[in-house]
């Protein structure tokens, strides 16, 4: 898949494309509906797909300070498009000036000049340009001024998750926040994931004899609520079963959040500088301080026991 960051890195002699429009944080099976159907769409045709997104968030540019938590940075929604078949991703720099851009003009600057559209793919609330101005039904008369056709997908996905609330990034990062990682996990369609680089920690968990990975996470990430997951922490290209802790270590009067990963029956493991990833399936118990050191040990035997009992249920579905 062909990666460009802004309209100059596409290439000259560029033809025609079918191309999606979207923030597509998280890449969710709604969005994967969306993007799947451009994927056929333009295999259909006979010409490239192409992703358009934005960084930063436009609603940080258009309202300074309310970036929304990330489900995943862009390189990691990259693979994820990749895998769906995605010719082409263009990033976007998202500026106050960019932010000011018609509708006309995002039409004929970025679909038109650039992209040379064949089809538009999107969802009915497709909003685009100053002050989300353009809507589904301007596209499309747009599309017959300047012969592209628009295809308007449901994206309306339902399940359990959120009590049966149609799926989106914005219930995604709530039940993150409220540690319902497994209802993130039927909405993305697999777990929801947190990367960053190990840093050296207090190494209380070493002490402990759980030595754990302290992940500093990388800005505006999307963090579980405090508490303990089962999931799995990759490094070096392996996925290693792990009891995750995510809070501000109470027992010792932490006062700063982290993620701290402990991968499950590993001896000797130094990752520290490296860039990794943690997966969460599943809620263990919150955020706890226990009266004891021994009993701070006890717990933390129970969760790694249940943590190993929930990856290895899900490992053999």
């Amino acid at each position: 898949m062909q990666r460009w960051r802004g309209l100059e890195d596409i290439p000259q002699d560029w033809g025609r494309s079918v191309v999606t429009i979207g923030s597509y944080d998280g890449v969710h099976r709604g969005h994967q509906l969306i993007i799947s159907h451009a994927v056929e769409r333009a295999r259909e045709l006979g010409v490239p797909s192409v992703v358009v997104t934005f960084d930063p968030h436009p609603s940080e540019v258009v309202r300074p300070g309310s970036h929304p938590p990330l489900l995943a940075p862009h390189h990691r929604r990259a693979e994820l498009m990749a895998e769906l078949g995605v010719d082409a991703l263009l990033i976007l720099p998202f500026t106050p000036e960019f932010s000011k851009l018609s509708p006309a003009d995002f039409v004929v600057k970025v679909l038109v000049d650039k992209l040379h559209a064949k089809a538009v793919v999107e969802g009915p609330n497709f909003r685009f340009g100053h002050k989300a101005a353009g809507n589904v039904a301007f596209l499309t008369g747009q599309g017959e001024t300047y012969d592209f056709e628009v295809d308007v997908v449901d994206l309306y996905v339902t399940g359990e998750a959120g009590g049966g609330e149609p799926f989106s990034s914005t219930l995604t990062r709530r039940l993150v926040a409220e540690g319902d990682v497994e209802g993130a996990r039927e909405i993305l369609g697999r777990p929801h994931r947190v990367e960053g680089v190990v840093v050296r920690g207090a190494q209380r968990g070493r002490e402990l004899g759980f030595p754990t990975a302290n992940v500093e996470t990388l800005p505006h990430t999307a963090i579980p609520a405090d508490g303990v997951y089962a999931g799995w922490l990759h490094a070096q290209g392996e996925a290693m079963p792990a009891a995750i802790s995510v809070g501000t270590n109470p027992q010792f009067d932490g006062t700063e959040r982290t993620v701290e990963a402990y991968a499950i029956d590993r001896v000797g493991l130094d990752l520290y500088g490296l860039h990794v990833a943690v997966d969460f399936l599943a809620f263990v118990r919150g955020q706890a301080k226990f009266e004891s050191i021994e009993a701070l040990l006890e717990a933390i035997g129970d969760d790694v026991k249940r943590s190993r009992e929930l990856i290895e249920a899900a490992e053999s579905e």
